[in-house]
């Protein structure tokens, strides 16, 4: 799939924003900790942002958590949040290491609940100067089933797109989260609220 900037200006790509906040502290200090001995190597240090980000940070519903994140902070801070939380902590960190990240989105049935419903899922698009190029990674968790990895040749998401189910991939790269994905996730106080508001589609 040709994946489509939403804008041509990379700079766009690197700006802070309410949910992808690496002007906090927080997010900067974990940020120089994982840029230590990879700074000149771009790929090499968009992997290890990226493996920080799918096997440190907990997906909620893996572990039944009730916490609801969104501001890549706040997903520091609690160490976990869903597929949309744990991309805007992915971009904040490599936005404030200087290498341009964007928001992509699938159209998928979620299978985590007793009755599958089709949701948005969040991941994110990466722009490797090395390579004059976007790839596309999935930092939401490693479990039965799903094993993505961060792959500069063929893509390796968490989720194969079933077209003849409906399911969809979004080819366009967003600069800033989608507002209805900050909605849902600001609007839930715990997990059964979070289900209940999920997006269905952009």
């Amino acid at each position: 799939m040709k994946l489509i900037p939403e804008v041509n200006n990379l700079k766009e790509y690197l700006a802070p924003s309410e949910v992808i906040d690496h002007n906090i502290e927080s997010i900067q200090n974990i940020a120089k900790k994982l840029a230590a001995n990879n700074e000149n190597d771009d790929i090499h240090l968009a992997k290890t942002v990226y493996e920080y980000v799918r096997d440190k940070i907990s997906h909620s519903f893996d572990i039944n958590s009730d916490t609801v994140t969104c501001n890549a902070s706040d997903v520091l801070k609690y160490k976990q949040g869903i597929c949309y939380a744990k991309s805007h902590l992915l971009a904040a960190i490599l936005r404030y290491l200087g290498i341009p990240t964007g928001l992509c989105y699938q159209k998928l049935i979620l299978d985590d609940t007793d009755k599958p419903l089709f949701t948005l899922h969040g991941l994110n698009a990466i722009y490797l100067k090395s390579l004059k190029r976007w790839i596309r990674v999935d930092a939401r968790g490693n479990k039965e089933g799903v094993a993505a990895e961060f792959s500069i040749d063929t893509e390796m998401l968490a989720f194969f797109v079933r077209e003849e189910l409906g399911e969809r991939d979004y080819p366009t790269i967003y600069a800033k989260a989608n507002k209805t994905v900050i909605k849902s996730l600001k609007n839930s106080n715990n997990r059964e609220d979070l289900i209940k508001n999920l997006p269905l589609e952009l």
